[in-house]
């Protein structure tokens, strides 16, 4: 059987890699949507898929379950998040273990927000680490790990700004890191600002995650949590549909799919949809970019627009 390409190969090849997010469900219920979710997306073959951490770093054993279950029982390749949050080195060395034991070998290491206040102080475990770059050593010193890190390209909350942070994703990459994924994006130009920075650096593909949005506060607490407000010209677009729920969700997915075109337009290496463990938005905007094939096979590919759309494109 022939091996998969690794996701740093799949972010540098021409075609554009286009990945899934998901969070570990909270209950019984939640798991039949997430699983009826990952069973959709994986029809369109995408790139890798991702299962990320609570809020401060919780809900880590769903985190490794859920993954192992993706690995094991679907056609996709599983990437795991891992933090640094309330862990020993011990401790990370037993959830790597664990991955490789279930035949994941992708990894997003994460340094992880403080847990109970995402804009809290961050302290280290006694026992721990306490920057993503030593998790990026660790992780790449226990197995042949493909590592992911995070990008934040409307500048991280504790940062002094972008020349700041873009020092970051070069120590990242310096210890072993060979991609990078952003959190959602909703300016175009700050995204591409940062991965121009960077790339006149190091030679570290950095894919923007894309967020249709189909509920206002929910996208209202997430960016508040990121420390990271959402752009006028998102916010002006979006308010005013905030009590009507079809109109706020077509708007999110033609502002997701005006960002994804532009982006894929200057050069981004794909796509990170961030699916809040729902399929429909995330694949109309995926259809719309010319991502899906004709018979969801992969027979016949269908091209990728390279180009800004006309009308009201975002910034």
């Amino acid at each position: 059987m022939r091996a998969r390409p690794t996701i740093p190969d799949l972010l540098r090849s021409p075609r554009p890699a286009f990945s899934f997010e998901f969070f570990p469900p909270k209950d019984d219920a939640a798991e039949e949507t997430l699983w009826a979710a990952i069973r959709r997306l994986e029809r369109v073959d995408p790139a890798f898929v991702s299962v990320t951490y609570g809020a401060g770093g919780s809900t880590q054993d769903r985190t490794v379950r859920v993954t192992e279950q993706i690995a094991l029982t679907t056609t996709l390749t599983a990437m795991a998040h891992l933090t640094c949050v309330g862990a020993s080195v011990e401790e990370l060395r037993e959830v790597i273990g664990s991955y490789a034991a279930a035949g994941i070998h992708n990894v997003l290491a994460l340094r992880g927000d403080p847990p109970g206040d995402a804009r809290g102080a961050w302290h280290a475990h006694p026992e721990g680490l306490s920057h993503a770059d030593e998790l990026v050593e660790l992780i790449s010193a226990l197995s042949s790990f493909t590592v992911g890190v995070a990008a934040f390209p409307d500048v991280h909350p504790e940062s002094s700004g972008l020349a700041q942070d873009v020092e970051t994703l070069v120590r990242k990459a310096d210890a072993g890191a060979q991609f990078a994924v952003t959190q959602m994006v909703f300016d175009a130009d700050a995204y591409l600002r940062m991965r121009d920075a960077v790339s006149a650096r190091r030679d570290l593909p950095i894919v923007p995650g894309l967020m249709p949005v189909t509920n206002y506060a929910q996208i209202a607490r997430m960016a508040q949590l990121m420390g990271t407000p959402l752009p006028e010209a998102v916010v002006s677009r979006l308010e005013p549909l905030a009590d009507d729920r079809a109109a706020l969700r077509a708007e999110g997915v033609a502002i997701a799919t005006e960002l994804g075109e532009r982006m894929l337009a200057e050069g981004a290496p794909g796509l990170h949809f961030i699916t809040m463990n729902r399929s429909t938005a995330t694949l109309e905007v995926l259809d719309r970019l010319g991502g899906i094939p004709t018979d969801c096979r992969l027979r016949t590919p269908v091209p990728i627009p390279r180009r800004v759309p006309a009308a009201a494109p975002l910034p």
